[in-house]
């Protein structure tokens, strides 16, 4: 297949083929955590070669982290149950066709215009449909009028949100990275839910030349106190470890490379932004 990836996609956005790699990883095995019938479309389209796994040990944690996350918040993007569902730098995400929403559910794509087009012109080729009512919009998530671009799409700031920042936060600054949280809060009716990455320090990643392409973007987002900076801001947070999500899933995990081992943040909202 002649590749099809945007010129003008950035380097940041590029991450996703790489995402889409790990789907399609997993997706081929004999008992997958879950099945993107989409991941491996995108990766042939953009002409990327389908390993046989991952070498390297940075590599094969950050294979093993990606397959959990995609584990957990697909189980808990269906259970808030909220019916308007925000998916924050989108990417190559193919929840809003492979996962069984419930009646009247509302999905906004948002991400940069490049990636949408690339995406969309792989799922039409495709004949993909979507299962729940899906909404795609361009934006760019550190300019600060994304929030009306999707209340102008047909968000509804009164009810109730799911929100998912899946392997955002870590390429933004931490300045970056509380402008986004705090819009997201004012947009969050009480019930709403925000799934995130529990942050921690980059500065010592391990220098993996196969990787540099996706770890000298990390810019590190909040860091290791994203929970604090959400529960003074109006949510309660529970966090789910890495650890605990490999035992649950009966998947050993390769040794950790770098410090700190992250976990996923599930984040109810409860009370305004302090």
């Amino acid at each position: 297949m002649t590749p099809q990836t945007p010129e003008a996609l950035s380097p940041v956005s590029r991450t996703a083929l790489s995402v889409a790699l790990v789907r399609a990883y997993e997706s081929a095995r004999p008992e997958p955590l879950f099945t993107d019938p989409y991941a491996a479309a995108f990766v042939a389209a953009a002409g990327m070669p389908l390993p046989d796994g991952p070498h390297g040990p940075l590599a094969r944690r950050l294979v093993a982290q990606g397959i959990l996350r995609t584990r957990f918040y697909d189980d808990r993007l269906l259970a808030a149950g909220t019916g308007q569902v925000v998916l924050l730098a989108a990417g190559l995400d193919t929840r809003a066709h492979r996962l069984a929403w419930s009646s009247g559910t509302r999905l906004f794509e948002l991400d940069l215009a490049p990636v949408l087009a690339f995406k969309q012109r792989v799922l039409d080729g495709l004949g993909a449909a979507p299962a729940c009512e899906r909404v795609p919009l361009a934006a760019d998530l550190v300019d600060p009028d994304w929030p009306a671009l999707l209340t102008a799409a047909g968000f509804d700031p009164g009810r109730p949100t799911a929100w998912l920042a899946e392997g955002l936060l870590v390429y933004l600054s931490a300045d970056e990275a509380a402008g986004l949280l705090a819009a997201v809060g004012a947009l969050s009716a009480p019930g709403s839910r925000l799934l995130l990455e529990q942050g921690r320090d980059v500065t010592g990643t391990p220098q993996d030349p196969a990787l540099a392409h996706i770890t000298a973007l990390w810019r590190g987002g909040l860091g290791p106190g994203t929970h604090d900076w959400l529960a003074a801001r109006g949510w309660t947070t529970h966090l789910t470890s890495l650890d605990h999500l490999a035992t649950t899933h009966a998947r050993p995990l390769p040794p950790a490379a770098g410090p700190g081992a992250p976990g996923f943040i599930e984040a109810h909202r409860t009370g305004p932004a302090a």
